[in-house]
């Protein structure tokens, strides 16, 4: 989950959801790929964040802080099961989804590199993987990497978004390199206004995007059962951003 705190309590966006965010901000790119890559790139973008661990029974703290307070992902402990399932779940899709998917957990584990040699031996078999995907694919390892660099850049936008990390008085945030190699930056001239990104990289002038979260107002539960509750029964709020080219 992603929680930020709010006056009132607590605002939840589910790892999934920003996915689903991450996946409108790719799809305004001008397509540059064939329209089955294409597709598999943004079904990977929609799904980069699947397999989360479910929370069964009573007792259990796994969507909480130590203190009882919703656990923000950042919070929480990588975790091989979850690596390894998104990864298992990309396969069904094919190798093309499989192997973006795999340079995403390159991208986020590597540098759990000798931590332990489960963890190590699940970044080799990442490797490994990757360069029988791009044979069998016929790609270079540059071309795989470029199409990767937009799900890494949307991920990281609808992070941005999510997590209104957008800074006060119009000044200016880098959010990551594209595809093209450029680096992009946003800013927000006005607090509520359009987001300005530059440069601007999608089709049309102004886009307008959303995420929808849930609204909180109990500060610390008992265990994993009663968030669970809590969140079944919150009421939802609709994020919209406008972008705009600048």
């Amino acid at each position: 989950m992603i929680v930020n705190s709010t006056p009132a309590g607590w605002q939840v966006i589910y790892q999934q959801a920003h996915a689903l965010l991450a996946m409108q901000l790719a799809w305004h790119w001008p397509p540059a790929l064939p329209p089955d890559r294409w597709v598999g790139l943004l079904a990977a973008v929609a799904q980069h964040d699947d397999e989360q661990a479910a929370w069964h029974g009573r007792g259990g703290h796994y969507g909480l802080t130590a203190a009882g307070a919703p656990a923000n992902f950042t919070q929480k402990e990588f975790s091989l099961e979850q690596a390894t399932g998104v990864l298992a779940a990309a396969r069904f899709q094919g190798r093309w989804r499989s192997l973006l998917t795999s340079l995403h957990l390159s991208c986020l584990y590597e540098g759990l590199r000798g931590q332990s040699k489960e963890i190590d031996s699940f970044l080799d078999d990442l490797k490994v993987r990757q360069q029988q995907w791009r044979r069998a694919l016929k790609l270079r390892k540059a071309e795989a990497q470029q199409a990767y660099d937009l799900l890494h850049w949307a991920d990281r936008l609808s992070l941005i978004l999510c997590r209104h990390e957008i800074p006060e008085m119009g000044r200016t945030l880098e959010i990551h390199h594209g595809p093209d190699g450029r680096r992009y930056h946003l800013r927000q001239p006005v607090a509520g206004g359009p987001v300005l990104v530059e440069p601007w990289p999608f089709q049309a002038a102004e886009i307008e995007v959303s995420v929808e979260a849930s609204t909180l107002t109990q500060l610390q539960f008992a265990d994993d059962a009663e968030l669970a509750a809590a969140l079944r029964d919150a009421p939802i709020e609709v994020l919209r951003w406008t972008l705009k080219k600048p």
